[in-house]
């Protein structure tokens, strides 16, 4: 019989519907009902993808007597982390504080008014390898409560205090400097695997922020090291199996130093990201290789992430058919048979790493072990003939496993912020390779999201799955989207986009930030009361939302002329001063911003018919230039001859003698009109 989260939306808690355990979802009901039988609450928390989730389900969840004994002792609750990510960051802080350590699935027991005093990550069934089995902690913790209801109440009470003390405050209003910036990359050199590239061992994990502050670093001071540390990791990564070759797209981590045998689960947020960084590596480069797996990576994510709505799911699981990472091994004899040519699939085979002895489990996850000049040496072929026979063998293997193998699990479920990640990774994309396909992708995504992620009031909502938008949005959803929609607008300069930004921009400051405090909080005004209101600064596997906040306000600051927008992101980047140059792993969004706000940004206008070929190619010598710290608009002055009053950075924009014009801007302060693209070349180059 299926429990309460029957009626969920999400795919991970719809999972847990046939459980015999008595699930709640997180609200009212399950803490009422604790305090009406003085029962402790147990708080299990983790997401569909997760790999060590599914573990404990099927050990402990789907155990009838262990479920029973649950049911006995507590009021259980399950919580999608994804969904709720301010309920997750919370109390992960209390076991972190506990134990030391974090992770998912993540367990937590709570008195009946939510204070936790007791809590872990996976548990198995019985004792095991020392650690405690799930049903001793289950009657140890509920004697603790019925015995010892004193000593808990007042753990609860110390780890409570310890929770709100540890909400990071403003740290000084000392100016900022480049010194910051400078230290932060001195702390990256000390951090960076020489070997592997990347940074510290294993678990390795690809650190796209990091890598974007690294290409900023290169930009402002010409270190070349800066350079090499991105490009060696980029390379290393997408030649790795952290890398899927076939299909595109990055999985989550690796879990050896090599990027070779990753876990298995692709995650929306991780492929944004990464695709941005490898076409900014492009544009700042000019490789190849880093312009196909940006490519690679945006087609995976619209071939098996897109909604038919227009918006992205987030995620695929690692598993399929119950095995870790089966969609995506091989063995020579798999490969033979699909590519029924035995010479085409031993040269496949030398290139990519498939051996008879396999990497995985008796089985290959397919990597690049050796460069393109060996494998031709090595095959007697020439470098063209080898490029044809893997382009080919890719595509047929590809289509293969689509069609013949079960696909791991996806969580369908549209989250906002994540959502607004692919949405600037798109825009950007479609502007710099002239992508129209990108282009629709994205205009679809922003309408999709605009139109149906909000409530009747305007508020923004955190996700979407079955029709049904709900939850409301946190700090981060604002800020991606404001982000994505600048982006977009920047590609089309279709004032729809930035109007949007802008009103959402003030409907976040008006929910997130306090101006006493000078802090964005993750949660709205609005938000339902919790045991403290949370401000995650940290810069995890998806920039924090006070992080983008400050990047996007700099930018619509210069499009708006509204110098409050700028005051409030310098106030914060002001109290993240200290960390950033001391964690800068843990931060680098942030020193992204801070990048932004010391650099005196380029102020771009282009001003002509967007049909126009000059105009095409004015806009093509801005679009193809790694230029991070840049604010770009422009308009047609006969199809949109308001935007040069509504955006102040249009005022007095026009086209000289009747040409398109680009202007180049900082401070208001602007270089004589280019109507020519190797003069407007020369300008963007300068300074």
């Amino acid at each position: 019989m299926p429990n309460r989260l029957a009626s969920e939306t999400s795919p991970y808690l719809l999972q847990h519907a046939g459980n015999p355990v008595d699930w709640y979802p997180w609200g009212p009901a399950a803490f009422a009902r604790a305090k009406l039988e003085d029962k402790p609450v147990l708080l299990s928390v983790g997401y569909s993808a997760c790999h060590w989730c599914h573990v404990m389900e099927h050990e402990s969840f789907e155990n009838p007597a262990i479920a029973a004994l649950m049911n006995q002792l507590f009021v259980s609750i399950k919580v999608d982390r994804e969904e709720r990510p301010d309920v997750d960051a919370i109390y992960m802080q209390a076991v972190q504080a506990q134990t030391g350590r974090g992770g998912w699935p993540m367990t937590v027991f709570l008195t009946p008014d939510g204070k936790p005093f007791f809590g872990g990550t996976y548990f198995p069934p019985e004792d095991r390898q020392g650690m405690p089995g799930f049903p001793r902690v289950l009657q140890s913790v509920a004697d603790a409560y019925r015995a010892r209801r004193a000593d808990v109440l007042q753990s609860a009470e110390q780890l409570t205090a310890h929770l709100r003390s540890g909400v990071m405050a403003a740290q000084g209003s000392e100016p900022l400097t480049s010194e910051v910036l400078q230290r932060a990359f001195q702390g990256l050199k000390q951090e960076f695997d020489q070997e592997h590239g990347g940074f510290g061992q294993a678990p390795k994990f690809p650190q796209p922020m990091a890598l974007e502050f690294l290409l900023r670093s290169f930009l402002r001071t010409k270190d070349t090291e800066a350079l090499a540390m991105a490009d060696f990791t980029l390379e290393r990564m997408a030649r790795g199996g952290l890398y899927d070759q076939l299909g595109g797209g990055f999985h989550r981590y690796s879990t050896d130093p090599f990027w070779l045998v990753p876990h298995f689960e692709k995650m929306l947020y991780d492929n944004a990201l990464l695709s941005r960084v490898y076409l900014h590596a492009y544009l700042l480069t000019q490789g190849p290789s880093y312009r196909r797996i940006a490519e690679e990576t945006l087609d995976y994510v619209l071939r098996e992430m897109a909604s038919p709505e227009g918006g992205f799911y987030s995620t695929q699981d690692a598993d399929s058919e119950g095995e870790e990472g089966k969609f995506f091994l091989w063995t020579p004899h798999q490969v033979e048979a699909v590519l029924g040519d035995k010479a085409k699939a031993q040269a496949f085979c030398r290139f990519y790493g498939v051996t008879y002895e396999g990497n995985f489990e008796g089985s290959n996850i397919l990597s690049i072990p050796i460069d393109i000049k060996e494998a031709t040496s090595t095959l007697a072929m020439s470098q063209e003939e080898l490029g044809d026979l893997l382009h080919e063998a890719r595509a047929m293997l590809l289509a293969h496993r689509m069609a013949a193998r079960v696909p791991p699990a996806r969580d369908e479920k549209v989250i906002t912020s994540w959502n607004g990640l692919m949405l600037k990774s798109l825009a950007e994309a479609a502007a710099a390779l002239a992508s129209p396909d990108y282009l629709a992708a994205a205009t679809r995504n922003a309408t999709f999201l605009l139109e149906t992620m909000r409530d009747a009031s305007g508020r923004l909502l955190r996700t979407y799955k079955d029709g049904q938008a709900k939850l409301l949005a946190y700090l981060e959803d604002y800020a991606n989207l404001i982000d994505g929609l600048l982006a977009l607008h920047e590609a089309t300069f279709d004032l729809r986009w930035l109007r949007e930004a802008v009103s959402l921009a003030d409907q976040m400051l008006d929910l997130f930030w306090d101006d006493a405090e000078g802090v964005f909080y993750d949660t709205g005004r609005d938000h339902e009361r919790l045991i403290l209101r949370p401000r995650d600064v940290f810069d995890n596997a998806t920039p924090s939302g006070g992080s983008v906040a400050a990047g996007v306000l700099l930018r619509l600051a210069i499009l708006t002329g509204k110098p409050g927008y700028a005051s409030k992101a310098a106030a914060t980047l002001r109290g993240m001063r200290l960390v950033m140059a001391r964690a800068p792993l843990g931060f680098a969004q942030w020193l992204c911003a801070l990048d932004f706000h010391l650099s005196a940004p380029k102020e771009i206008a282009v001003v002509g018919p967007r049909e126009d070929p000059t105009t095409q190619a004015l806009l093509a010598e801005v679009y193809t230039r790694f230029l991070p710290n840049k604010v770009l608009t422009g308009f047609d002055p006969q199809a949109s001859p308001e935007a040069a009053d509504e955006v102040p950075l249009l005022e007095d924009k026009y086209m000289v003698e009747g040409k398109p014009s680009a202007f180049v801007c900082q401070n208001y302060a602007c270089l004589l009109p280019a109507t020519e693209p190797e003069t407007f070349a020369e300008q963007l180059a300068a300074g």
